[in-house]
């Protein structure tokens, strides 16, 4: 049997969204096509290879997408086995991705793990269903 990774939205403490935030102001077709990706990251999860994906650093990753002529990157790391959470996503303008991008990811994934263990997510998930 095929192994299907679960893919969550990075929320702050406050129930604040960066990613969904960056979805909600995409034209639909743009939206389609990083919800296609997406799917493709929850298919293949570290073994989607580039052009799609790449290891940054520190086990952060980057989707790597076009829209729209501009080069677009969002950042996940994968954690508990079976999760994947996107923090946010951003156009890229230089050849690398900039550092204070990296840092964010990071402290997104510190706050995300502080405040959930692999239990208590399965339980807010089975909640939310």
């Amino acid at each position: 049997m095929k192994r299907k990774w679960h893919v969550l939205y990075y929320e702050t403490e406050g129930g604040v969204c960066p990613f969904q935030k960056f979805i909600d102001s995409r034209k639909d077709r743009e939206q389609a096509k990083i919800l296609s990706w997406i799917s493709m990251l929850e298919d293949r999860g570290p073994n989607l290879p580039r052009p799609y994906a790449d290891l940054l650093t520190d086990g952060i990753h980057e989707l790597r997408i076009k829209l729209s002529g501009n080069q677009v990157r969002i950042l996940y790391f994968f954690c508990y086995k079976d999760y994947i959470v996107l923090t946010h996503a951003f156009r890229k303008h230089t050849s690398e991705v900039p550092q204070p991008e990296i840092k964010k990811a990071q402290m997104c994934r510190a706050d995300f793990l502080s405040r959930f263990t692999e239990k208590k997510l399965k339980e807010v998930i089975n909640e939310n269903l």
